[in-house]
């Protein structure tokens, strides 16, 4: 996993030169929130990671509920059961498999890896504008219906999941 720094925000890239799945450690003055988890063998690294910056994660914020942003997240509730999953309540449903769509989306089935054996379930169900520590949510529907992106106040910080491919 490469680690890259920007001020209080630490993108975590699985394989970086094949084909790149990123998380994201936002640092707070307590600890950590991850945002997004990778794919599933992530999960090990990511708690060395960290490790090695010296704080606890204390919040886990998903994007959206896509195989490749939730892969590890049981694997790292099992590690620690303390720490609220947030998600959209619009993608809380994808994370049960209900991929049935609202009267007010588009009439377009959703697309994507959506796990089928998730386990874990969110702890707080998220809304535009709701705050996890120094992030806004911000609701950015169209990769799936209640994909977010979370602003960082801060330093300006993005960080929006799937909206913006380099590849």
């Amino acid at each position: 996993m490469r680690i890259t720094r920007e001020g209080t925000v630490y993108q975590l890239t699985c394989l970086p030169s094949i084909f790149p799945v990123n998380c994201y450690f936002v640092e707070e003055d307590q600890g950590l929130t991850l945002i997004d988890t990778a794919l599933p063998y992530s999960a090990t690294s990511i708690l060395k990671a960290a490790a090695a910056i010296g704080k606890p994660i204390k919040n886990i914020v998903l994007t959206h509920a896509h195989g490749d942003h939730v892969g590890a997240l049981d694997a790292l509730k099992r590690a620690l059961p303390d720490v609220p999953v947030c998600i959209s309540k619009r993608d809380a449903r994808l994370m049960n498999g209900d991929l049935s769509l609202d009267p007010d989306e588009p009439d377009t089935p959703i697309k994507g890896d959506v796990p089928k054996k998730l386990k874990t379930r969110p702890d707080v169900l998220l809304q535009d504008g709701d705050r996890i520590g120094s992030l806004t949510a911000i609701h950015t529907p169209g990769h799936t219906p209640g994909s977010m992106a979370f602003f960082d106040d801060r330093s300006g910080a993005l960080i929006a999941g799937d909206s913006f491919q380099t590849r």
